[in-house]
């Protein structure tokens, strides 16, 4: 795989660092964690890379198009490596987990504003809200075994 990582970064005109090899290997295989998350990813194996290298390395990788930064409404900023595809996100109001959806119908941008006042649209963003299936069985059992929850 870190041949894999250091062909992107070049391809990206990017020196091929540890610390840029450490995050984009945690994030491959992390997707949509928060920036603490991939600090203490990198420190695991790397302990001397610095809080604010893993800063710096996040926003050259987010800026040369290799991570894709998001950040769902009331949620710290994520991080993923699926990147180009205009792509979209499922959310938990519960346990905030993230993950991927495909477009719903159609290729990028998905959407077609019903009026675009002039702009040529070249992307939707996209955020699903709801329960993962996870919490919602959590919360039935919880309600089964406890009535007065429900009230």
């Amino acid at each position: 795989m870190t041949s894999d990582l250091e062909a992107q970064l070049r391809a990206a005109s990017l020196r091929v660092t540890r610390p840029r090899l450490a995050v984009l290997a945690a994030l491959h295989d992390h997707p949509h964690v928060d920036t603490d998350t991939v600090i203490d990813l990198v420190h695991a194996d790397h302990p001397t890379v610095s809080h604010q290298a893993v800063y710096d390395v996040l926003r050259v990788l987010t800026d040369a198009g290799l991570v894709r930064r998001i950040q769902p409404a009331g949620a710290t900023a994520r991080y993923e490596r699926r990147v180009g595809d205009n792509h979209h996100h499922l959310v938990c109001r519960s346990c905030g987990a993230i993950t991927d959806v495909d477009c719903a119908v159609g290729s990028a941008p998905c959407l077609t504003a019903s009026d675009d006042h002039g702009f040529v649209v070249d992307e939707a963003e996209v955020v699903y809200w709801g329960i993962c299936p996870g919490c919602a069985t959590e919360s039935a059992t919880s309600s089964s075994v406890n009535p007065e929850r429900n009230r």
